[in-house]
């Protein structure tokens, strides 16, 4: 039996057309959105052998006491699951614990602009300058440019990430962000070549605040969340912790040197301002499977398959099915973005053909995010082949170009912490 996951229409256009009639305003249009249809059943024991097996090792190999996943096959099942435990000396891990959402943020801040300019406030060819000042060095950048990192812009987490963790608290002003990232200098010609700029979101969502004439985390809740309804998700400038939250930690060095798994430091408390619209946002694996999805399939009604046309080579040494454009890495058919943040590992997956995704979150940040994504390919390509469930069938070609055990053999060799 198939069921519409929220089932969400959204209603605003109704609502605002009758505030229209009342103040004699015209109305404004909105964001609608029609959720993916999910067989309502579970995967298969042997399915979730598997899944289960791949998590508790990229735990291992990273340090992570805990983790929280969510793989969604429309014709096979779901699989929602919380691991380990919040810290070395326990407490509970639930699934419908948030967490720092990392890279992904940089899709979300894509879809304001895709938004935007949807309604006609905004073009994606606007070169920056027309929406801020005081940013010579940056003329012939466009904001379609920061959407698809290829502005040419350096990163900025390199410069101050050691200060993140000595003031965690400290509120980040995006500005702050945009001079560190900018300090270095450029790395190529706009427009010409993908190079992940966390710098250059930064900067897109300051532009798209000065455009819309509202906050960032507002533009989020308008033309992200509130459509899709995720409720528990955010743009926050401050710190989230206690109650509802997953601990965040990050394996420091011992006295030798070497890093030292048994006693990860809490880190939660570093203030989302860190990451604005790079990485600020906070969400739970419910909340970014239902968006995933709705970017992989454009159920949006801004949405738009040109934004992912044309995509670019992530480096010059990666195979030809990984590009990236639009916000977001593609690899094969899925779309999505992975990496690190103080004291998380991410992954937020979702494939453009079948609807299947995955999202992924590992609490120990000291690895590389590259982990995150590993483990999201292995858990997207184990899903990929999941029989359907009884009345449904499973989708034609679906399958990616690599095995479930090509990134299993990565996040062994890649761990930084002993193996069980």
């Amino acid at each position: 039996m198939r069921r519409n996951r929220r089932a969400r229409v959204v209603w605003a256009v109704l609502a605002a057309a009758t505030i229209g009639v009342i103040t004699g305003c015209s109305p404004s249009p909105t964001v609608e959105h029609e959720p993916l249809p999910q067989v309502d059943a579970a995967f298969p024991s042997a399915v979730q052998e598997q899944l289960t097996t791949a998590v508790t090792t990229a735990m291992a190999a990273t340090g992570s006491t805990g983790a929280i996943v969510e793989v969604r096959a429309p014709w096979a099942g779901v699989w929602r699951q919380a691991l380990g435990t919040q810290t070395p000396k326990g407490g509970a891990v639930s699934p419908d614990l948030a967490f720092k959402a990392g890279p992904i943020t940089r899709t979300m801040t894509c879809d304001v602009l895709y938004g935007m300019a949807h309604r006609g406030i905004v073009r994606i060819d606007d070169h920056l300058t027309r929406w801020l000042s005081g940013y010579p060095s940056a003329e012939g950048i466009t904001l379609g440019d920061l959407c698809d990192s290829t502005s040419g812009l350096k990163s900025y987490a390199k410069e101050i990430s050691d200060r993140w963790y000595v003031t965690p608290e400290r509120v980040w002003k995006p500005k702050e962000l945009v001079a560190y990232g900018m300090s270095t200098g450029f790395d190529g010609e706009p427009g010409t070549a993908y190079r992940d700029s966390d710098t250059g979101y930064v900067l897109l969502g300051l532009a798209l605040e000065r455009a819309g004439g509202k906050s960032a985390a507002d533009l989020f809740d308008e033309y992200v969340f509130e459509p899709l309804g995720m409720e528990s998700s955010s743009l926050t400038s401050g710190s989230r912790t206690g109650t509802g939250v997953l601990t965040g930690q990050r394996s420091a060095n011992d006295e030798d040197g070497k890093i030292d798994c048994t006693a990860p430091v809490d880190v939660t408390a570093v203030s989302g301002s860190a990451g604005f619209t790079a990485a600020g946002a906070f969400s739970t694996v419910d909340d970014l499977s239902d968006y995933i999805q709705a970017v992989a399939l454009g159920t949006r009604s801004f949405d738009t398959a040109a934004r992912f046309a044309d995509s670019l080579p992530t480096s010059s040494t990666a195979p030809t099915w990984l590009t990236a454009r639009g916000g977001v890495v593609q690899a094969a058919t899925l779309v999505g973005q992975a990496g690190a943040v103080p004291g998380y590992l991410t992954a937020v997956f979702a494939d453009r053909e079948t609807g299947m995704s995955v999202v992924v979150v590992l609490n120990n940040s000291r690895a590389s995010g590259v982990a995150a994504r590993d483990l999201a390919w292995e858990l997207a390509a184990t899903a990929s082949k999941a029989p359907a469930a009884a009345g449904e069938k499973a989708p034609e070609g679906g399958r990616l170009p690599w095995e479930p055990q090509t990134y299993a053999d990565k996040i062994v060799d890649a761990a930084i912490c002993p193996l069980p």
